[in-house]
């Protein structure tokens, strides 16, 4: 997916502050989307918009990739599927450990499909197998994952 226009993004970020002015608009913030595809940005952006997301998993590979693990208050802009900004979400929690240590309320917090942790185990390795393998780097089932979990504070249709 495309990374979000800086002006858009700028613009996003200046209405959030106008809207909580207790926050800092000199915070660092990083812009990113769910899933590996503009359907899947779209579909979870709306479950968390719409209540029942408040947890997200990534492997801890992709962290070291591409920024830093997100660690207790960290805001992040979240992007929908054509890499608008459209909320804004803070960690409220952060744990480390392997996909398979995953338990059933991180599963019912994350907010997909059935909310099951068998559900949750069955979508997440595929998901990650899809990952590894476009990075180049050999998926096992006890990869490191990262466990957020975050509350919504913004958000704009």
């Amino acid at each position: 997916m495309d990374d979000p226009d800086p002006d858009a993004l700028a613009s996003f970020w200046r209405r959030f502050i106008a809207a909580n002015p207790d926050r800092s608009s000199s915070a660092k913030v990083a812009a990113w989307s769910f899933g590996d595809s503009p359907e899947m940005a779209d579909k979870l952006l709306d479950l968390v918009i719409d209540g029942p997301k408040r947890a997200t998993a990534g492997a801890l590979a992709d962290y070291v990739t591409d920024g830093p693990v997100p660690t207790v208050g960290d805001l992040m802009v979240l992007l929908d599927g054509s890499s608008r900004p459209r909320a804004v979400i803070q960690t409220t929690d952060v744990r480390i450990g392997p996909l398979s240590s995953v338990d059933d309320q991180f599963a019912w917090d994350e907010g997909e499909g059935d909310r099951t942790r068998t559900w949750w185990l069955e979508a997440h390795t595929r998901y990650f197998k899809r990952w590894f393998a476009k990075v180049g780097r050999e998926f096992h089932p006890d990869i490191d994952v990262v466990f957020e979990r975050f509350e919504l504070i913004y958000h704009e249709p």
